[in-house]
């Protein structure tokens, strides 16, 4: 009984999600169509850069960045630099794959500051960033590209659409950034050089080079969202068992395994011909506020999906889906990569990380739901 409440408290995301698919079999029974209706893309994606990003760590490839980081003059302009980095990259490579490059980066950085206290704040705002900062292309998240593709609108005109949401984030999270180290803003971080992991070793160039050209290979996949990925996964999941075989067995199968599990959840959901009715009459008109709730239950990716078709105004699906992930960490499971990564740094700390993850996401909720809704209301 100890051993099964250890295993709960250090990993209650994997047990939620089990729990969640587990239940959700019993409202649609298991099937071939099921199976085929879980984001396999996703889970192949997701397994890609975790492994990619531990041969990064391997070879300490992210400490060029580390040192550019923290020759940063004060702790204010680090927290900048770490937040937008996210805010940006999110754009290009997708809301959850920035969290995985960004925040390891942010961890190892302010404890070797020795400014741990930042940590969790800081966590909290790089999760915002991810998820607003997304909104803007149609390729920044799965909900945007599955609505862009659907709806038919130009990239120009999407952009321009989400582009208020987008520029409103990005001037709030700069008053978060300065609220969070208003009592001293001209603080140093005094990162020492013996601090940063390892070194770069010249007779391991060439390693280094081929998780290069590796990072390289995932991202044009995501990019392109080529029909070939699931070829690629294999080829590189071959390639590093004979390459670096150790690097497999260090990859976070627990974080795939958790959203294996909320995608049978959601799609056993969206299977289900009452349940999918139901949402889909309840959100009609109001798909704004409405596509926000819906996305605290199966998450705003499926969300998108089962909506969709019933939505009278697409637009105000598309910024409430974008809005969601502020609310619970459900809401978006870019938010749970971010609770991954920090629960395997700090086990049993889970509940200060939702704490804080609560109170920062929902005051910025407060401040951009509202003008979200009166900007939707134009329609895309």
């Amino acid at each position: 009984m100890k051993k099964i409440l250890g295993a709960i408290k250090k990993e209650p995301m994997l047990v939620v999600s089990v729990l969640a698919a587990v239940i959700s079999l019993f409202i649609t029974p298991p099937s071939a169509e099921l199976l085929r209706d879980i984001d396999w893309r996703t889970l192949g994606t997701l397994f890609l850069m975790l492994t990619v990003l531990e041969g990064f760590k391997s070879e300490n490839i992210f400490n060029p960045v580390l040192r550019l980081a923290g020759k940063m003059k004060s702790v204010t302009a680090l927290s900048f630099f770490l937040v937008f980095s996210v805010f940006f990259s999110s754009m290009f490579v997708t809301n959850d794959v920035s969290l995985i490059i960004f925040v390891p980066l942010t961890m190892i950085l302010f404890r070797a500051a020795g400014k741990e206290q930042f940590i969790l704040p800081l966590l909290a705002m790089e999760n915002i960033a991810a998820v607003r900062g997304s909104l803007l292309t149609p390729f920044g998240s799965p909900q945007n590209l599955f609505i862009y593709g659907q709806s038919g609108v130009g990239a120009a005109r999407f952009i321009w659409y989400m582009f208020p949401a987008w520029i409103i984030s990005a001037a709030l999270l700069c008053v978060f950034i300065l609220a969070l180290n208003r009592k001293d803003l001209r603080g140093k971080p005094e990162i020492p050089d013996d601090r940063f992991p390892g070194s770069l070793p010249p007779e391991r160039r060439w390693r280094r080079i081929v998780y290069l050209i590796l990072f390289a290979c995932v991202l044009v996949m995501i990019v392109t969202r080529t029909s070939v990925w699931m070829y690629i996964v294999l080829a590189v999941a071959l390639f590093m068992l004979f390459f670096d075989r150790k690097i497999l067995l260090k990859t976070d199968y627990v974080l795939i395994l958790t959203f294996f599990c909320f995608f049978v959840f959601s799609s056993s959901l969206a299977r289900n011909e009452k349940i999918a009715e139901f949402l889909s009459r309840a959100v009609a008109g109001r798909e704004y506020f409405g596509s926000i709730i819906v996305s605290q239950v199966i998450s705003n990716v499926p969300a998108a999906i089962v909506l969709y078709p019933f939505a009278e105004n697409k637009g105000a699906l598309l910024y409430g889906l974008d809005t969601a992930g502020l609310c619970t960490i459900i809401g978006s499971l870019a938010s749970v990569i971010n609770y991954r990564i920090y629960v395997r740094e700090y086990p049993g700390k889970g509940r200060q990380f939702l704490k804080y993850f609560m109170i920062i996401s929902l005051i910025f909720f407060a401040l951009v739901a509202v003008p979200g809704y009166f900007i939707s209301r134009a329609g895309l």
